[in-house]
């Protein structure tokens, strides 16, 4: 008998691929491995996140990241999804300052490691999620806002729609719940275990994530939500 061979996607992004804020499961992503190590045919999944990384330093370790996790001599891994540009977003030092990462340098770098992304394997995005203004700065130096938000996951939709690789908004959806507030750790910017719980749902019903991973006719078949 043959064993088939799973197909595997790695995520490369920050502190919310890490799981950070969610000591009950250990974030999104962690539950999104879980979700799919128990189906027959699921994918394996390799969470690579790092804390307080943003788009440049995303796009740095990317091949490096890629290359090394086929499993098997001379194949690469089938799938990429970037989860990136929330600390990109964050202005430096004052409500006011300048951000992390320039929205116009952010939108240009993020056409190029899509770019280059392509070039590995099939990519898909994540978009980004809320913060508490109110309990700004984060580590009395990173002023993170809505606003900000909202424009750099419009950059991530924008250059996603150009490159026509498919993208998952976050943002209103989650702010339409009026709990949202309730899904953030203290810090404001971190998701607690409520909030990552929001974004697996999110992300595992998510169409595109479900026919990459050839999941669709299961998730029908068993009637998941």
């Amino acid at each position: 008998m043959t064993l088939s061979i799973p197909r595997k996607l790695i995520v490369v992004g920050d502190s919310g691929v890490v799981g950070w804020g969610d000591p009950e499961e250990g974030g999104w992503c962690e539950r999104l491995r879980r979700h799919w190590m128990a189906l027959p045919e699921g994918p394996v999944l390799y969470p690579l996140g790092v804390r307080g990384d943003g788009l440049e330093r995303v796009a740095a370790r990317l091949q490096a990241e890629v290359s090394c996790r086929g499993e098997l001599r001379r194949q690469l891994p089938q799938g990429i999804l970037l989860a990136v540009g929330l600390n990109d977003s964050a202005r430096i030092g004052r409500r006011d300052g300048r951000p992390q990462l320039d929205p116009d340098a952010f939108l240009f770098g993020l056409q190029q490691l899509l770019s280059q992304a392509r070039q590995l394997a099939p990519v898909l995005v994540l978009g980004l999620t809320p913060v508490d203004e109110a309990v700004m700065p984060y580590a009395d130096v990173l002023w993170y806002g809505l606003e900000q938000v909202r424009r750099y996951e419009g950059l991530l939709e924008e250059a996603c729609l150009e490159a026509d690789v498919p993208f998952l908004p976050l943002l209103e959806a989650l702010l339409a719940d009026p709990a949202w507030l309730q899904w953030l750790s203290p810090d404001g910017i971190h998701l607690n275990s409520e909030g990552h719980r929001q974004v697996f749902k999110r992300v595992q019903r998510w169409p595109a994530l479900l026919q990459w991973a050839d999941l669709q006719p299961l998730a029908a078949a068993t009637g998941s939500p």
